[in-house]
């Protein structure tokens, strides 16, 4: 903890703890100064961020969006929210979306029409693609923003996971959502960190920023008189909740590297258990660590998912599997899929393990001593 509570105090003592104050628009500008991004808007949560970003792209009713399979649930609803589609697409060794096979569907299954592109087996038009940085691991975009600019695809970044990740294959230091036409952070609290809840929008375009900002407090377009031109939304962040987040982003740096420590204790340790092997992350971006991953080999290891999960939790650690698989939750099993393989392999075999920074070296070894005494 930093100068939260002294935030918190001031915020109170001036009246100014709901949509309006000054921690806000610092807020934004600290978020900015870190990701280099040249605008930020401050919403409610994540998924309000996915939301407006989805509509500011100008998607429409019947539109199509490709997302992948593997991801919190968040940007797969609020496609829905504007009454569209997603199409599920498989993942990569690194969990993010499966590039190679995006593209692949790209050139073989759409077809270009008046400068846009449609599914052939719908006919219906692809207006966005959403990528998912998982687990703080930086989906490589290089090749994926040539295809839509080619395309006229719309780039959005969910980079809930993943504040403080940046690539490293880029000419200049990119972090993660200031690549595409937007980038959606998450502060809630299980994030690297946290305004207790709420979100960023990142954008490089000031037509964009201003437009977020106005839909995101109800489209005024005459507050006085209450005028209002478009349908808006409540979604602006509280200054309570930036005021903590501008005690939190005082110290990200200390918090990413009490991250890198724990993910490099347990690399070194579970490197000596036969039949798991730690998720890395891809050469072409630094990380921030978010969760660490393992992955069990089922033919040398003794316990399989759900068993080690009751084992844990038996010893009262909190464990958990990733989440389960977008294209088989129950509102979207009949949106189309495209070769999904990897996906399903993972939701077998991988375990997300604690990695707060709370951890030290003693709960290290005693999650490490569990896991040890069912190697084969």
């Amino acid at each position: 903890m930093g100068n939260e509570k002294k935030y918190l105090n001031e915020c109170i003592s001036s009246n100014w703890i709901s949509t309006s104050g000054r921690f806000i628009n610092l807020f934004e500008k600290k978020v900015c100064q870190y990701t280099k991004s040249k605008y930020a808007v401050a919403v409610n949560s994540g998924t309000s961020a996915l939301h407006l970003s989805l509509l500011l792209s100008n998607i429409k009713p019947g539109d199509e969006v490709i997302v992948p399979t593997i991801s919190f649930i968040a940007p797969i609803n609020a496609i829905n929210y504007c009454k569209a589609n997603p199409i599920f697409m498989d993942v990569d060794k690194f969990l993010n979306i499966d590039i190679s096979k995006t593209i692949t569907f790209l050139e073989n299954e759409t077809f270009t029409k008046k400068k846009f592109t449609y599914n052939k087996k719908t006919k219906k038009k692809i207006s966005t693609i959403i990528v998912v940085h998982v687990f703080g691991n930086l989906v490589n975009l290089k090749q994926l923003i040539k295809i839509c600019k080619k395309k006229n695809i719309n780039l959005i970044e969910d980079a809930a996971e993943s504040f403080g990740s940046y690539y490293k294959n880029f000419k200049d230091t990119k972090h993660a959502g200031t690549v595409g036409k937007f980038g959606c952070l998450s502060f809630n609290g299980n994030k690297t960190i946290t305004c207790g809840g709420g979100g960023v929008i990142l954008t490089q375009k000031k037509e964009l920023a201003d437009k977020a900002r106005y839909l995101a407090t109800q489209a005024k377009n005459k507050p006085v008189e209450f005028v209002h031109n478009n349908i808006g939304y409540n979604y602006r962040m509280t200054n309570l909740h930036a005021a903590i987040g501008v005690g939190q982003i005082e110290n990200i740096n200390k918090v990413l590297k009490k991250k890198k420590k724990i993910f490099q204790l347990y690399v070194d340790k579970i490197s000596k258990i036969n039949g798991i092997s730690m998720i890395l992350h891809p050469n072409y971006c630094s990380a921030n660590n978010w969760i660490n991953l393992i992955q069990l080999n089922k033919i040398k290891y003794k316990k399989n998912i759900k068993q080690l999960i009751k084992i844990f939790t038996t010893n009262k650690i909190q464990v958990r599997p990733i989440w389960f698989l977008n294209h088989l939750q129950k509102p979207y099993v009949n949106c189309q899929r495209y070769n999904i393989i990897n996906a399903q392999k993972f939701l077998d075999s991988v375990l997300c393990l604690p990695s707060s920074t709370s951890l030290n070296n003693i709960k290290i070894n005693k999650i490490v001593n569990i896991l040890k005494k069912y190697e084969i």
